[in-house]
């Protein structure tokens, strides 16, 4: 029997402005950063921080409930603010700032239908304003 587990999607917010603004380098190096906050951020070494694509990274929370995955998307945007990256070109703050969509696995799911609930959930994230996390 596999135990569940939470996962996040997250989003950088605006980032293709980011990059028109401050280059490519520059939104690489915002890239990492990012991945640095999220990895101080998760609760264990067998929680996984990986970049699933362009501006997006997943966060799978082995043994996790949907509470736990919203204190450490809380812990996500704490940290985040608190490294104020500059983001002049940014809709909703000066800093750089994710949108989360979380999910839970259940018996029987498939990873792309769990990918797919947390991509849904980051979108309604994205449509409530950004700079959120959405379950």
């Amino acid at each position: 029997q596999t135990e569940p587990f939470a996962l996040i999607m997250l989003d950088v917010d605006y980032f293709k402005n980011y990059n028109d603004h401050y280059g490519h380098q520059a939104g690489d190096a915002c890239l990492a950063k990012v991945a640095g906050v999220m990895k101080r951020s998760v609760r264990t070494p067998a929680d996984l921080v990986a970049r699933y694509g362009g501006e997006e990274f997943v966060v799978v929370l082995p043994s996790s409930s949907l509470n736990e995955a919203a204190l450490v998307a809380e812990r996500i945007q704490t940290n985040l603010r608190e490294t104020a990256m500059p983001h002049a070109a940014s809709a909703v703050s000066e800093t750089v700032t994710v949108s989360m969509g979380i999910t839970l696995s259940t018996a029987g799911d498939t990873v792309t239908g769990i990918i797919a609930r947390a991509d849904e959930a980051l979108y309604r994230a994205k449509q409530q304003g950004r700079n959120r996390w959405v379950k």
